[in-house]
């Protein structure tokens, strides 16, 4: 116990070190990568965590993750990079949890126990014959009070003006005061670059020690994925929630046999209603379908109302199918009228692909227009699960951790695209059958700019031509996009001049090559 606590005390102070050393005026990039290796390296070595399959899966993730920062360095391989370092925290450190979203509370209170997990690792550290306890047992009699204090400083100056306005000045006093004290024995200390340390340790703190309380990870240990009968007396979560809004007003007099008419009356006239939308969808927008009238927000309208109601709908199904109606003698017919709906529900996001379809063939394409794709996967996906979910008598419980690990995946697999770019290529490869929207291509990030650079003519339309050239009111806009153009280009220049080797990423290092800049 003390090597441990050693060890990960130290490797601690070094990965703060090393965090202000890789990230200090630096953009992400390689960086991200060792710093991950480190943290990998550390909680691999670290004998108190098992090294089971979760550990390898979702340390192989986050490695990816780390990797494609680097190739890809797009906003959602970034975002990417931190949800699977959120994950593999969490799922390494508590082995019991089995669901993405407890995984991320986990990490999240490993975060806001650190103090505390600080504390209970420096009581067992051992230098030779030296220990820190009798020190640690006079600072909890200053460290309890001064954090109190510092809450309740920061919520007083919130709620009062001239409180606030004196704590600024005396802070502001102290940090000049602190800062020309470490001058007389520092040439040229940073003060914000000994806050980006303290910064560095209490992230690296929060990666790499663990809370000593076991508890959460036992948290779903009692939750079953398959339904049981339940008797009129046990009450699950849900009941309890339902119950706390509802005041039991939807569950009372509501017995078993009225509640399977409830759900075919409401199956039946669900499967009406939209067999109807469908067959109007199936005879004007499937076939032969013209644009008319106001198209695109028609196309907008329409698309979110029917996104709402899948969603609307496996909620409806997972309501009459959360208890003891799975096991009713008689549900057969309702089950065969919940699986036609789903099938409904198919046939209507396969409605929302056409429409996205169509709104890319005329409009070209846009990261919302590929979110509409994406949403429309992901229902599906909901769909089979709660197909799942019903035909096999699941819980509720199964479908979070099923399609926590599904969203993950693909979350995941989206990330190894850098859809900017492909964006940009799909727009101007079409341009010839679309209009080029060069106020959005400009607006999407410097990935794109060797690919605006190469097709100015198409991303200028006919600017260039000799009649508008001699035409000033029609080539005046086209000089400020121009002029937009040069202006990103440049920005990107003074960017990449400022970072070192540690920001290095593919795309900038392509993109610096094709402007012919180095650092």
């Amino acid at each position: 116990m003390n090597n441990k606590s050693n060890f990960l005390l130290l490797s601690t102070l070094l990965g703060g070190l090393l965090f202000n050393y890789l990230f200090w005026a630096e953009d992400v990039g390689l960086n991200l990568l060792i710093y991950s290796l480190y943290i990998l390296g550390i909680t691999y070595f670290n004998a108190e965590i098992v090294k089971s399959r979760k550990f390898i899966i979702y340390a192989a993730s986050h490695l990816l993750a780390a990797i494609l920062v680097v190739i890809i360095n797009s906003d959602l391989s970034i975002a990417t990079y931190y949800i699977s370092l959120i994950l593999f925290i969490g799922f390494s450190h508590y082995q019991q949890i089995r669901t993405v979203f407890t995984a991320i509370m986990a990490a999240f209170v490993q975060f806001l126990t650190l103090p505390f997990n600080v504390i209970q690792n420096l009581n067992s550290v051992n230098i030779g014959n030296f220990n820190l306890r009798p020190i640690l047992k006079l600072a909890k009699y200053i460290f309890i009070p001064l954090f109190i204090v510092t809450v309740f400083t920061i919520i007083y100056s919130n709620a009062n003006q001239v409180f606030a306005h004196y704590l600024d000045n005396i802070s502001t006093s102290l940090s000049l005061l602190l800062t020309g004290f470490l001058d007389l024995f520092f040439v040229d200390f940073n003060f914000s670059r000994l806050f980006f340390f303290c910064l560095g340790l209490i992230l690296t703190g929060g990666l790499l020690l663990t809370c000593f309380s076991k508890k959460l990870g036992d948290l779903e240990q009692n939750i079953k994925e398959d339904l049981e009968r339940r008797s009129k007396r046990s009450k699950t979560i849900w009941y309890q929630i339902i119950e706390t809004f509802s005041g039991n007003l939807l569950y009372k007099k509501l017995a078993l046999k009225t509640e399977y008419i409830t759900g075919i009356i409401s199956f039946i006239a669900l499967n009406i209603l939209l067999l109807i939308i469908n067959t109007i969808d199936i005879c004007t927008l499937w076939f032969g379908f013209k644009p008319s009238g106001n198209f695109s927000a028609d196309l907008h309208e329409g698309t979110n109302a029917l996104i709402f109601s899948i969603v609307m709908a496996m909620a409806v199904i997972l309501y009459f199918f959360r208890g003891n109606l799975n096991f009713y003698s008689k549900s057969k017919t309702l089950r065969l009228l919940a699986f036609t709906w789903m099938i409904q529900n198919s046939i209507l996001i396969v409605s929302v692909l056409i429409r996205d379809g169509y709104y890319i063939e005329f409009y070209g394409l846009t990261q919302k227009r590929i979110g509409v794709m994406v949403f429309a996967l992901l229902c599906i996906i909901g769909l089979i699960t709660v197909y799942i979910k019903v035909a096999k008598q699941k819980t509720l419980f199964y479908l979070f951790k099923i399609n926590g690990h599904i969203w993950f995946a693909l979350l995941l697999g989206f990330s190894l695209v850098s859809w900017d770019v492909f964006i940009a290529k799909y727009n101007f490869n079409h341009s010839e059958s679309k209009v080029i929207d060069p106020d959005y291509l400009l607006s999407l990030s410097d990935r794109v700019l060797p690919l605006l650079d190469e097709n100015r003519d198409k991303l200028l339309g006919d600017s260039t031509s000799e009649a508008n050239r001699l035409n000033t009111e029609a080539i005046s806009p086209n000089i400020k996009l121009q002029e937009r153009l040069d202006r990103r280009i440049e920005n990107f220049g003074k960017r990449y001049r400022k970072t070192s080797w540690l920001s290095w990423n593919l795309v900038d290092g392509n993109t610096a090559k094709h402007f012919g800049l180095n650092k």
